[in-house]
């Protein structure tokens, strides 16, 4: 599996990136703690995290190359993917859409960085 990004993405995705944060492509179905919903709705969906290495990342159990830095993923979202894949910035909506040979996978790929500080 390979995921191609294009300038703006990578970009957008590599200015949260220092030595000590990965990136994960959570599958949004409710299991574990960065999913942030089950699916209610009949659509695959998915978001780009950003964690410290030293956070938790149990379930994320596979990687997929990227021409930027590995993602980690849940292994068994591996059968909502394609082997050849591509993420672009939509700019008109600031989320990511996730695209494969088969056609849009996911067009409303959110963002959220969990190294950053939330308020209470």
């Amino acid at each position: 599996m390979y995921i191609q990004l294009d300038d703006r993405a990578k970009h957008q995705i590599e200015q949260h990136l220092d030595s000590h944060k990965i990136v994960l492509l959570t599958f949004e179905d409710g299991v574990g703690e960065y999913s942030q919903h089950a699916m209610i709705h009949m659509q695959t969906q998915f978001s780009i995290n950003i964690i410290e290495e030293a956070m938790p990342k149990e379930g994320y159990d596979e990687k997929i190359k990227t021409n930027t830095v590995d993602f980690w993923i849940k292994g068994y979202s591996k059968e909502d993917l394609q082997e050849e894949m591509t993420l672009r910035w939509n700019e008109r909506l600031s989320t990511y859409v996730l695209a494969g040979e088969g056609g849009i996978i996911d067009d409303n790929v959110s963002f959220i960085d969990f190294t950053k500080k939330r308020d209470a």
